[in-house]
């Protein structure tokens, strides 16, 4: 059964898995590193010196919501926040693996959307697709392992900020949490901002040039700048300064503080989901293009935090993390 021979009105039931599977992998593009891609029990790819892997779960109603993402969004989703694990080790994705549950009553139509979503992501971000698994599931549950390489630079890892380093970012940061505020409030604008929290724009491509010009640490921010830079900060054992002056304060972000009554720097420094890369890197010099400045490190002590914003404490929560309160 090929895409086109699906009614957008059959079920996953009516369907079946197989012929799901099959019109999902229907027509792949060649990937030079892929030797044998879905059709077997394992994909066969090649990879030149050590693994970089890691996983993520998107779950219905916990990381999407049906009525405000279309399928195809949550497909590209899915592949963005993957890959943006591997940029922030200083790598480069090859390859993703996907495993897709749904109730078996959900539309043939949203599984084959959010499927092409999946392929326009994996395209944008150059990996392919290996193959996966699909299943009967109570909700929507899509988890997604990604493969990739260093290729033949070091990892980057949290764990080596030191003190004098600067502090740099890529991508940006604020714009997802804007949107889910705006989402929250049943609206739809500023366009720009529920865009951005739909689908992640992670910057593909500056975690291996931020490796290729000596990083010393990095991450992703998926739960927040502060929250995640204080994974850094502890994993180096240092403190990391922040200035608000060096993050621009976009119009559509300022729209939306004002129309929530908040803090435009709250949604930029603990709102997750932008998938920014941040990085320290031995002096300013060293940072490559397409990274700006946004702060320092510094010798930690018993009295000093993890993270510092403008030289004090950032008293609201810092991040979001799913047990222990949701937000922290």
């Amino acid at each position: 059964m090929h895409v086109s021979e699906i009614s957008r009105n059959q079920t996953l039931a009516e369907v079946g898995e197989f012929a799901l599977i099959r019109a999902i992998t229907a027509d792949l593009p060649a990937h030079q590193a892929v030797h044998i891609g879905p059709g077997d029990d394992g994909a066969v790819l090649t990879i030149d010196g050590p693994v970089v892997t890691s996983v993520d779960v998107l779950v219905e109603g916990v990381h999407f919501r049906k009525d405000w993402s279309e399928p195809h969004d949550v497909g590209r989703k899915a592949v963005a926040v993957n890959v943006a694990d591997i940029e922030a080790m200083g790598g480069r994705a090859v390859g993703i693996l996907v495993g897709f549950s749904a109730p078996e009553q959900t539309p043939a139509s949203w599984a084959l959307e959010f499927a092409a979503g999946v392929r326009a992501e994996c395209a944008n971000a150059g990996v392919a697709l290996l193959g996966g698994d699909v299943t009967r599931a109570r909700d929507i549950t899509i988890s997604v392992t990604v493969l990739g390489t260093t290729d033949g630079l070091p990892t980057v890892r949290r764990d080596g900020a030191r003190v004098g380093d600067v502090v740099a970012m890529a991508g940006r940061a604020g714009w997802a949490a804007a949107g889910l505020a705006v989402l929250g409030r049943g609206f739809r604008s500023p366009r720009l901002v529920v865009e951005a929290q739909r689908v992640p724009q992670v910057p593909y491509g500056a975690g291996a040039v931020a490796a290729a010009a000596g990083a010393t640490s990095m991450i992703d921010i998926s739960d927040g700048l502060l929250g995640d830079l204080t994974h850094v900060a502890d994993a180096s054992g240092v403190t990391i300064e922040l200035s608000t002056s060096a993050f621009e304060v976009p119009e559509p972000l300022r729209a939306v503080a004002a129309a929530t009554g908040s803090d435009p720097y709250s949604l930029i420094l603990t709102g997750g989901e932008d998938h920014a890369l941040v990085a320290t890197f031995a002096s300013a010099d060293r940072m490559p293009a397409g990274w700006r400045l946004i702060g320092s490190v510094v010798e930690r002590s018993p009295d000093r935090p993890p993270v510092l914003v403008d030289g004090s404490v950032w008293e609201a929560p810092a991040g979001f993390q799913h047990f222990g309160g949701g937000r922290r």
